[in-house]
Formats: structure tokens, sequence, C-alpha cells
């Protein structure tokens, strides 16, 4: 099967993507192929008012849309493939919407959200965050929240969470971790990035790390080539097996060509004042993404450079949605 039929064919999950919270470039993943993808719901701050009112805004937007599902179980995202729609995963970037309330996550659950990240770079009150100045562990709060999420069959996701939390968070979950949106640190020498002994405690407990765009995670020169994000992908499937792969691109808000770059420039500011990022892990914008895949709408080009490469044709289906419809079916069910 040539690149472009193989890519028509297969199951394409981006795991991680806060640029659809600006919804007109919902659309951009369509074109591109995508079979479901992870909105933000944020997390990141806010409390429980604001994300059942940005949850609430999901389902306004898909009741509006004839062309898209909430994604609740695994075929769910078979029957969009099946129908030529888009499925939504939605997905919180940390754990400001729970506040201390561990049953809020009932509610939640109950409400379509299937994915907890549970920091996002700073700490909070289930752990230290990636960006955080110490590496502390789980708190005692943060060991029942994960006993509550396993009990809900909602995914952990420690994508932006601290080293020592993550292995904790591994360690005391009963169901597969993912990290959604993680690159190796031996590719790209970024503190945001991921250590080997992480990636092959994800990989152990069944789960998934997904390869991530944005500039600085695969580079320090600017615009990424396209072969410096697959060298991410094929340097984790070396280490840990082609099972455990997949794609978190996280193109977001700020990006080229999305926002210009007064706008990007102001949004980065507010994000080094607000603490959640650090100018030493994410240097000023622009952030041009990997060359040949700047917007989801160029995501076929990806799938005909993995063949370029030799990745073989099970290896493609595999990077591209089915390790995390294996994930999303162990922990969700069919």
């Amino acid at each position: 099967m040539d690149a472009q039929a193989l890519h028509q064919d297969a199951i394409i999950i981006d795991a991680t993507c806060p640029l659809a919270q600006m919804t007109d470039h919902i659309d951009w993943w369509r074109s591109g192929g995508a079979t479901a993808i992870a909105p933000t719901i944020s997390g990141m701050s806010g409390n429980a008012r604001s994300g059942f009112a940005t949850l609430g805004g999901w389902h306004r937007y898909i009741r509006q849309r004839d062309d898209t599902i909430l994604v609740e179980t695994a075929d769910d995202i078979v029957r969009a493939k099946q129908d030529g729609k888009l499925g939504l995963i939605l997905h919180c970037q940390g754990t400001a919407l729970v506040e201390d309330e561990l049953d809020l996550l009932d509610a939640y659950q109950a409400a379509g959200l299937r994915i907890v990240q549970l920091c996002y770079n700073t700490k909070n009150l289930i752990g230290d965050g990636a960006g955080e100045r110490t590496d502390g562990g789980l708190s005692h709060f943060g060991l029942r929240f994960i006993t509550r999420l396993n009990a809900l069959k909602l995914i952990v996701d420690c994508a932006h969470t601290g080293h020592r939390t993550s292995m904790e968070a591994v360690e005391a979950s009963s169901a597969p971790v993912i990290i959604s949106h993680a690159n190796a640190r031996a590719v790209q020498d970024n503190a945001r990035n991921i250590g080997d002994d992480l990636i092959r405690a994800v990989a152990a407990s069944g789960g998934v790390i997904g390869t991530v765009g944005f500039p600085a995670f695969l580079s320090w020169d600017g615009q990424p080539t396209l072969d410096q994000f697959i060298d991410d992908i094929a340097y984790k499937a070396e280490l840990v097996g082609m099972d455990h792969v997949g794609l978190g691109i996280d193109y977001y808000q700020g990006q080229h060509p999305v926002e210009d770059d007064d706008k990007a420039m102001a949004r980065y500011q507010g994000f080094l004042a607000d603490g959640h990022w650090r100018p030493e892990e994410y240097p000023p914008p622009p952030y041009k993404y990997p060359a040949g895949i700047e917007t989801p709408r160029t995501l076929p080009r990806l799938t005909e450079r993995l063949r370029e490469r030799d990745f073989s044709e099970a290896d493609v289906r595999k990077i591209l949605g089915l390790n995390w419809m294996r994930v999303y079916r162990e922990v969700w069910g069919t």
C-alpha cells in the first residue's frame, strides 16, 4: 500500500491538541486525515466551575456538528473512522479543575473526560511538575487521586509532570500510564524532555509516549526538520519497542502561522509571568513546527516520510494511532 493510501486507511490519533481550543482550526485536523484528536480542556489553571463550563462548551460544539463525535470508548474511534467523522477525546492538562475534591473526578468522567494529566510544570496538590524547583513524589492526595483515576477508568497522563512524581504514578497505577506528549532528552537535551528510565517505566506499564512537535523540544536551531521529529520516534522505539510510541504533536495557539509574532510574544510573556514556562526550556517565539507538518493540515507528509525511512506499514499504523488504541481499549474498554 502506498503512503497516501495508508494514510487514508489508518486510524490517526493526535493525543495532545491545545490548538483545538480555537475551534475554527479543528478543520485543519480533518484536512490532515486525523481520526481522533485530544483537545485540551485546560487544568493548568482555573477551578471546577471553569472546568465544567469548558466541558459544556465541547458538548455544545459536538451537538451542533454532524461531523464530530465524543469519544468515550475505543469503539467510538473505530466508528468515527467508519463514518468519516472526527472523534474528540477530552483531556485535561493539569488538575486545577479538580481542586481538592476527588468526587469531582466522578462527575468529570460522567461528563466525558477520559485522560487526566497530573501536573502542568508546576507543583500542585498531587505532586511536582516537570518545571518545578524540587523533584518530590506523589502526595498522599496524589496516591488517592491515582486510585480514583484507575477506579473510574480514566487514563493517567504524566506529561509535564516531575520525574519522581511520574515514576511513583507508574508504580501506583494498576493500569497503563501514558505520557501524552514528551520527547526523549537523549535526543534533544531540553529539561522539559524526559529520561530513558521514565520512558522505560511507562512502556513497562503498557503505556505510550507521544512525540511532540514544539520546536525547542526537537532542536535549539529554530524550526526542526521532519526527520528530527521522526528521530525522536525512532529513538523511543529502539529503546522500548514499537508498541510504545505515538503522536502528541501539541499544536498550540501561539504557534506560527496561527498567531502573529506580537500576539505570540504576549502569550509567551503571560506563561512566563504565571510560572507555567521557564525561558531555559521554552525560548521565545516564533514557533515553527517541523518542516512538512507545520500544521495538522499536512499530516500525510509524516506518513510519507515514515515510509521513506523504511518504517513498515504495520509500524506506521502503530505510530499513527494503533498504539493509543491499545491503551484506550485496555483502560476504557470497547
